[in-house]
């Protein structure tokens, strides 16, 4: 049977499989699309080890050649065009210049087919993981799988903890909402099931099979009885495609391996609020990627859940800045809770702005938390007259 590997954290993932190639000899390794390797920089470890790792993904083939992290779940070189990818391959594989899509696909075949049948290991990652029966499902288009887990004498699957579902019953539900939504097929071109290594009367496959489970933060996202709601993700990529803020800012501005409404909420989890608190904030909160959803996970009830997770965090470290914000937002809420004391502060602010207004602009406010806003942007001035006495002047001269 197979061998199963707990690791901790990304540091213990990739020093298993370093360990493993090791100890078997291995130089190379062919590599099919998983973010769990992208979240762990295994390839990054595999080559500080001295073993070269070749992704057999076409999308995931491109960007590395290009040294770039993926843009997207399901098409990590989305961003890429077709110009671009072929100058990419006339650099780096050497063939002529060409835009003719058989022709590339056919030079990035021929170089991979090489690649396989020289690797020591395969490394893919998993999709589903029963636990009834021990089956890892692996679910693909192109076939790069397969050719992984077939040819190489070892397989090595890395999963999260998340990909562990209880019966084969449950599978069916799976297997027909991922293709669906991530590629809008009612099947993948491949789904490979595998519950062990190569048997005896089997004319291929590995002689060895290793799966590592990976924690890496999942545990801690689990104990939060409203966050641990990511977990759901299959990564489908659905919530990409409709976001609003993803299709305008692209997948690397997240900054890391997971973009989109997904990376806003798995991130700041895993990666902590210090290095990526900013994400949550970056949504409309639209709703379009709950409503899309096929696992039902609530988007902006996570993001706003976070934000205040934020908020809280930033509070903590900013220390006086925090109580001058909680000081400013009582008085507004002081305030705002009176017409008459409304009217007051309206009036006293339309006079004290005078000497600060130019072209209808302020530049450069001089109380908190105003002077904040000013020092990346400008703020609009008060109107000279409140809309009330606008108003009743025009019906005096009507």
């Amino acid at each position: 049977g197979g061998h199963v590997h707990w690791a901790p954290d990304a540091e213990a993932a990739c020093r298993i499989v370093i360990d493993l190639a090791r100890r078997h000899g291995v130089t190379s390794v062919v590599k099919a699309k998983s973010m769990m390797t992208e979240e762990i920089g295994l390839n990054q470890a595999l080559e500080r080890a001295g073993i070269t790792p070749v992704e057999t993904d076409l999308g995931e083939y491109i960007i590395q050649l290009a040294h770039e992290p993926p843009s997207h779940i399901i098409a990590p070189a989305i961003h890429k065009s077709k110009r671009q990818i072929a100058e990419l391959f006339a650099e780096k594989l050497g063939i002529p210049p060409t835009d003719d899509i058989q022709e590339l696909t056919a030079a990035a075949r021929q170089t991979l087919r090489e690649k396989f049948f020289g690797a020591g290991m395969g490394i893919t990652g998993v999709n589903f993981a029963v636990a009834e029966t021990g089956t890892i499902v692996l679910v693909e288009n192109e076939g790069n799988i397969r050719f992984s887990t077939s040819l190489p004498p070892i397989h090595v699957a890395i999963m999260g903890i998340e990909k562990v579902i209880p019966r084969f019953a449950d599978l069916a539900v799976f297997m027909r909402l991922l293709p669906r939504s991530a590629t809008g097929q009612k099947m993948s071109a491949y789904v490979s099931f595998i519950t062990g290594p190569r048997r005896h009367n089997e004319p291929d496959g590995p002689d060895a099979l290793h799966v590592v489970i990976v924690d890496n933060g999942r545990s801690a996202m689990l104990g939060d009885p409203e966050l641990r709601r990511a977990l759901y993700c299959i990564h489908c990529g659905a919530c990409l495609n409709v976001c609003p803020v993803y299709r305008k800012i692209g997948g690397h501005a997240y900054g890391w391996v997971y973009s989109g409404p997904i990376g806003a909420i798995v991130t700041p989890q895993l990666l902590g609020l210090d290095r990526a608190g900013q994400l949550p904030f970056a949504s409309t909160l639209c709703g379009a990627c709950r409503d899309v959803c096929p696992v039902r996970i609530d988007f902006p009830k996570l993001l706003l859940a976070l934000r205040h997770h934020a908020h809280r965090h930033r509070s903590r470290r900013r220390g006086l800045d925090s109580w001058r914000e909680r000081l400013a937002m009582a008085l507004w809420a002081f305030t705002m809770k009176s017409e008459r004391r409304y009217r007051l502060a309206a009036a006293l602010a339309r006079r004290l702005q005078r000497r600060l207004v130019s072209n209808g602009l302020i530049r450069k406010a001089p109380f908190y938390p105003f002077s904040e806003w000013t020092k990346y942007r400008d703020l609009p001035a008060l109107a000279p007259r409140s809309f009330r006495a606008q108003w009743k002047a025009s019906l005096k001269e009507g």
